[in-house]
C-alpha cells in the first residue's frame, strides 16, 4: 500500500515537466500550412455521389496531413511552406447511372485523371519568399503509377503530390 501512496504522490512531479515540455511544443509555429480557398466550388472532391461537406472536410485533411508530414521532412531548416490549393479532381468518378448500388463507388479508370491546382511559397526565417510559384497538375498516366498501399482511397493523389514535394521542396536541400 505504501508503494502506491508514494507512486501517487510522485506521479504530478513526474507529469509536469511533460506537460510543460507539450506547451513549448505547441509554441513551435508550424512549418507547413495547406490552405484550401473556396473548396466548395472544387471540381471533385467528394466522398459519394450525393456528397456531404463531413466527407469533403475528411478528403482534405487527409491530403492537408500528407503534405505537411512530407514537406516537414523535405524542408531545409528554417523556412516554411505554404500550399494553396485552388481545385481539386479526385482521381475516378462517381457513375450513378450503373444502378443505386454504385452510388457510393468511386470508379477509378484511366479517362478520369487526378488534377491539382495550387500556388505555393517557400520563405526563410525572415519571411522573405525563397521559391514560389503557380501549379496545374494533370497525371494521365496516374494508373500506371506503382503504388505502395493498396488500400489508400487517396493513393494516387498522395504519390502525385509526393512527387511534387519532391521536385520542388526536396529541391531546396541540395
Amino acid at each position: 500500500m505504501k508503494t502506491h501512496r508514494l507512486l501517487l504522490l510522485a506521479l504530478p512531479g513526474l507529469v509536469a515537466p511533460l506537460a510543460l515540455l507539450a506547451a513549448d511544443i505547441a509554441k513551435i509555429p508550424a512549418r507547413t500550412e495547406v490552405i484550401f480557398s473556396d473548396p466548395s466550388n472544387f471540381t471533385d472532391v467528394k466522398d459519394r455521389d450525393l456528397p456531404s461537406n463531413n466527407g469533403r472536410d475528411e478528403i482534405l485533411g487527409r491530403i492537408r496531413e500528407f503534405i505537411v508530414e512530407r514537406a516537414e521532412k523535405l524542408l531545409p531548416p528554417g523556412q516554411k511552406l505554404t500550399v494553396t490549393f485552388t481545385d481539386i479532381d479526385l482521381a475516378g468518378e462517381y457513375e450513378p447511372w450503373r444502378g443505386p448500388q454504385y452510388s457510393d463507388v468511386r470508379i477509378v479508370k484511366a479517362i478520369y485523371p487526378p488534377a491539382f491546382k495550387f500556388s505555393y511559397k517557400i520563405t526563410d526565417g525572415a519571411g522573405h519568399v525563397v521559391k514560389s510559384g503557380n501549379e496545374d497538375i494533370r497525371d494521365l498516366s496516374f494508373d500506371l503509377r506503382l503504388t505502395m498501399d493498396r488500400q489508400d482511397s487517396l493513393r494516387y493523389e498522395k504519390d502525385i503530390l509526393g512527387d511534387w514535394l519532391r521536385s520542388k521542396v526536396g529541391a531546396q536541400n541540395k
